[in-house]
């Protein structure tokens, strides 16, 4: 297995660097942290206002109002993060959800110069993938990627521009469970994630790819590329060898409960694990929100059901099929992710080509789940890595 260091020299990123303390709720602050340009003007308003959110509410009326005035200022890259900021709390029963889910959309567009004709809706069964393919000139190779458990096919904008600047042709899709595909399509996530890889691949014609998963994303991609022979490299960033034992850590779920939740669901007791889980969502903003979005992307409607679903979504009964090189990233200090993950997800690879994995600090600001605070330094580690598999092939 190679690792790579920090000291290798990089292309310049114009990505902000630092991870920042805005509020005291960990959930809200990584998504604070996330959805922002790191202007220090940006950051100032989000101190301003932060002492006045103490609830999913409170979060969506202050972004709101920071959108708008950012957009009366001018300001529409800042207003688009400010309008997901505040979409990202907000439930289907919520009549502002999808106007303000179309505003972001649009000024992301506008403000990463994304025109109609980038755009394309590849079939796949009863409905269609949003997609967006970025071309180089002379591309060295054809770069599909997609994301995970919430994010918007539009957040990765700039994430494909630079890849398609370091010269490669970039697919980025929403699959089902994802963005436009569940929101409009209505489609839940599934584990077998080689179903829409396949139609994009088909879709394009394409053979000898590179396959990134972003997020949650590191767990599909394993699970695309274990039966997807088309794939010839996989980057997972992050890892997610096991998303049920992320999500308990992420809700903040104590050793008590979750060795409670362990009985009941051994002993199929529905009601009960429905029962304990709501409970937990009364006491936890960020159990409200993991357990009821986790319902929606799963088309499910109870706790029970979703737990049954997402423990489908692990990498160990799939991982010793790939025979690709593979790339893994992780923070070390990731709030979804437990670290021991990564050397998890490395050990049961035991078949591949070759394996790189690269771990980020809290020294280099990319701590974080998937390097929020210097998202641009694992940009450049994938860019390296990839120039490096194709000099050498």
């Amino acid at each position: 297995m190679a690792t790579i260091d920090g000291s290798q020299q990089h292309r310049a990123l114009s990505w902000p660097i630092g991870y920042h303390q805005i509020h005291p709720d960990y959930s809200l602050n990584y998504q604070m942290n996330r959805f922002m340009t790191g202007e220090q003007s940006m950051i100032d308003q989000m101190l301003d206002v932060a002492p006045k959110i103490h609830t999913y509410a409170d979060y969506q009326r202050e972004f709101l109002a920071l959108a708008e005035q950012a957009l009366t200022d001018g300001r529409k890259l800042e207003a688009a993060y400010y309008f997901r900021g505040a979409e990202f709390f907000m439930f289907p029963t919520d009549q502002a959800k999808q106007p303000t889910r179309k505003r972001f959309m649009q000024l992301m567009k506008e403000c990463r110069g994304v025109t109609d004709d980038l755009q394309y809706a590849v079939p796949y069964q009863s409905a269609t993938l949003k997609t967006f393919r970025f071309q180089a000139q002379r591309p060295k190779g054809t770069l599909v990627m997609f994301g995970g458990y919430d994010s918007y096919i539009e957040e990765y904008f700039s994430t494909m521009s630079y890849f398609r600047d370091g010269g490669y042709d970039v697919i980025s899709f929403e699959g089902p469970g994802q963005g436009a595909v569940m929101e409009d399509e209505h489609l839940p996530m599934i584990p077998e994630w080689e179903k829409p890889v396949k139609a994009v691949l088909d879709y394009f014609n394409l053979d000898d790819v590179i396959l990134l998963g972003i997020s949650m994303g590191g767990c599909l991609v394993i699970r695309a590329a274990a039966h997807e022979p088309r794939v010839r490299y996989v980057i997972c960033d992050d890892i997610f060898a096991n998303a049920w034992l992320c999500l308990q850590r992420y809700v903040g779920l104590t050793p008590a409960v979750q060795t409670q939740l362990s009985q009941l669901l051994q002993a199929g007791n529905a009601s009960q694990v429905n029962a304990l889980v709501e409970e937990q969502m009364q006491k936890s903003l960020v159990a409200y929100w993991g357990f009821m979005q986790g319902m929606l992307i799963m088309g499910v409607q109870t706790p029970y059901e979703f737990i049954q679903r997402v423990k489908l979504y692990h990498t160990a009964d799939v991982s010793d099929l790939l025979r690709q090189d593979v790339l893994l990233l992780a923070g070390t200090e990731d709030l979804y992710v437990p670290l021991e993950q990564f050397y998890e997800q490395i050990r049961t690879l035991t078949n591949v080509r070759s394996l790189t994995a690269r771990k980020f600090t809290r020294q280099e600001q990319a701590q974080n789940h998937v390097h929020v605070g210097n998202f641009g330094l694992s940009l450049k580690v994938i860019l390296n890595w990839l120039d490096s598999m194709y000099s050498a092939a």
